[in-house]
């Protein structure tokens, strides 16, 4: 029962920090360091809804989660159980293995899904975009609406509009270009993959959306970081302003695009000189390896 009641105070200790990684405004000083928090609460819930009902059903064998499991395998292939253990207990770890492959195939299913969009807009691509010398490195595609985004994988593009041309000028356009290869040289695609596929396993669940949500914006400004560092915070605000006043923009489905989300928190996010919080920053990231390491204690000692 120990185990399986410290999987539980993880869990909620996962919901809390959830709660307070949403929160919290010091996460936009530092959107790699709340990146990887995230990542790690969605790593420790779900390695903790699996091994909290596993570990209710391995109760009678007192050891680690992973080691019980392994224990019950040789039983059950020797045809021997220890006393009570019975068909409840059974369940209970089948539930456990649930949660697992569940988890597993909405990553899967995720993963495909993005790989087949994003092979079909490439292809797509390959026949209606053209280079243009004054975008080296990019794409465009005439069309009059405001478009700029990444289309990511292992040979990433970056894609704007005739439309993006027409609306800003050389140096907003060089901030936009390079917003949209940072996306492409982090995978921030990958980054958001396994909050996709929690929205998938779990949409009753609000705080999931809501973090697929913070964490989709921790991106777009961690892009925006990336951008500031080679052309400094007002070219890319310009940018930033006028894709919001724009009246049509247009974003793929598998895409990674600067006007995707939240343009006004980040115009003034970026015409704000705040520095990354350092001490706050590394006591996040105790906080979050701890949060892993935890479960994975649990299944291995």
């Amino acid at each position: 029962m120990a185990y399986a009641l410290h999987f539980a105070a993880i869990i909620l200790a996962c919901w809390l920090t959830a709660q307070v990684l949403a929160a919290a405004r010091w996460t936009w000083r530092a959107p790699r360091v709340a990146i990887i928090c995230w990542q790690a609460v969605g790593l420790a819930l779900g390695l903790s809804a699996m091994g909290l009902p596993m570990a209710l059903g391995l109760d009678a064998y007192d050891r680690a989660t992973g080691y019980a499991l392994l224990a019950l395998a040789d039983d059950l292939a020797h045809g021997t159980l220890p006393a009570g253990v019975g068909a409840v207990h059974l369940s209970l770890v089948g539930v456990g293995l649930g949660i697992g492959a569940v988890l597993l195939t909405t990553t899967v299913r995720s993963l495909h899904g993005a790989v087949r969009a994003q092979r079909r807009h490439r292809e797509l691509l390959h026949l209606v975009a053209r280079r243009d010398p004054t975008v080296p490195g990019a794409l465009v595609l005439d069309h009059p609406s405001a478009a700029a985004y990444c289309l990511p994988g292992v040979r990433p593009r970056v894609v704007v509009s005739a439309g993006t041309l027409d609306l800003l000028d050389p140096a907003e356009l060089a901030a936009v270009l390079t917003h949209e290869r940072a996306h492409a040289q982090e995978r921030h695609d990958l980054v958001l993959l396994p909050f996709t596929a929690l929205c998938r396993a779990l949409p009753w669940f609000r705080w999931v959306r809501d973090a697929h949500a913070r964490v989709a914006l921790l991106v777009e400004m961690r892009a925006d970081d990336k951008a500031r560092e080679l052309h400094a915070e007002a070219p890319l605000a310009g940018a930033l302003r006028r894709f919001a006043a724009a009246e049509h923009r247009v974003q793929p489905a598998g895409t990674l695009g600067l006007g995707d989300r939240d343009l006004d928190v980040r115009v003034q996010r970026l015409l704000v000189a705040d520095r990354p919080p350092r001490v706050l920053g590394a006591m996040a990231l105790a906080v979050a390896g701890t949060l892993v390491s935890l479960p994975v204690a649990l299944f291995l000692s």
